[in-house]
């Protein structure tokens, strides 16, 4: 999971400087696991931050609302209904770096502030301890190393094996932390992996990492429509084949050779035993899809 820290008192008061009105918009997912910018850590910032504005004089009022994702567009269209009937001088997202920017994309018109630092991704250590796990690399070697990330735990980054300063199973360049790759070998034998640590790993591919640039990945095809048009420019264009009543040339020329079929009329009964089998063959996420407008 996404893990991040709450900004500095000091910095955020620097960010409310001529500010009258702020929408604290906190977020329930990562951020609220890992105690940063969940409903109880958003609107005891939010209070904390407007006294100590008030104690230097100046007049600030933060409101607070929580959405379930920030990074999420339409989860997030609730707050419109908060924008449209305040002025609000700007928003301060107490999400991670992709809620904050999913923010400023949907409200250009307002300025959106960041009110944490994103850390890393990661896991839980012990009550209160968050260490990272994972760099979202996009060429994961976990099937290599027996699930324990070299790139992530090693501070040099190693691929083949540790280096020659790991002493005692301790990294050399924190001796408070354990070396990976010790991990990694103690395990080995338990994971039959030793023959394939012994294979010299080629250098890795970086171009699918964070210096490759902006990444995109299109999780499914059946959702994935780059040429889809509006709704209203789909309305349009039926309205103008309804009056024009005229069939499209090319399209009488194939029907006539054969090549497209004619249009059928269904009755209420196909119909009926269509939608079923569409429903039958749904994939569980499609419901939570529709339920959230993506489909």
């Amino acid at each position: 999971m996404i893990v991040a820290e709450q900004k500095d008192l000091s910095e955020l008061k620097k960010m409310m400087k001529g500010k009258k009105k702020v929408l604290a918009v906190g977020c329930g997912t990562c951020v609220s696991v890992c105690f940063a910018g969940g409903q109880k850590e958003t609107s005891g910032l939010a209070a904390e931050l407007s006294t100590a504005v008030n104690v230097d004089g100046e007049d600030l009022d933060i409101e607070v609302k929580t959405v379930q994702r920030q990074c999420v567009q339409e989860f997030i269209e609730p707050i419109s209904d908060d924008l449209g009937e305040k002025d609000y001088d700007a928003i301060l997202s107490l999400g991670c770096g992709v809620g904050v920017q999913t923010l400023a994309e949907r409200y250009p018109d307002t300025r959106v502030l960041p009110g944490l630092d994103t850390q890393f991704m990661g896991q839980p250590v012990e009550p209160g301890v968050w260490e990272e796990r994972c760099v979202g690399c996009g060429s994961c070697v976990l099937e290599y190393t027996g699930g324990l990330c070299p790139i992530t735990r090693c501070p040099k980054q190693l691929f083949n094996g540790p280096c020659g300063g790991a002493e005692d199973g301790m990294c050399e360049v924190d001796q408070s932390l354990p070396c990976v790759w010790s991990k990694i070998w103690d395990n080995s034998e338990n994971l039959d992996l030793t023959d394939t640590l012994l294979d010299v790993r080629p250098p890795q591919d970086w171009s699918t990492s964070r210096s490759g640039g902006l990444r995109r990945t299109v999780v499914r095809d059946d959702l994935h429509q780059p040429f889809a048009i509006s709704k209203e420019a789909t309305e349009e264009i039926e309205k103008v084949e309804q009056n024009t009543g005229q069939e499209n040339p090319e399209d009488a020329f194939l029907k006539e050779m054969g090549l497209m079929p004619s249009p059928t009329v269904k009755n209420e009964k196909e119909i009926s035993e269509e939608v079923d089998e569409k429903v039958k063959s749904e994939k569980p996420e499609d419901d939570f899809l529709r339920q959230i407008g993506v489909i």
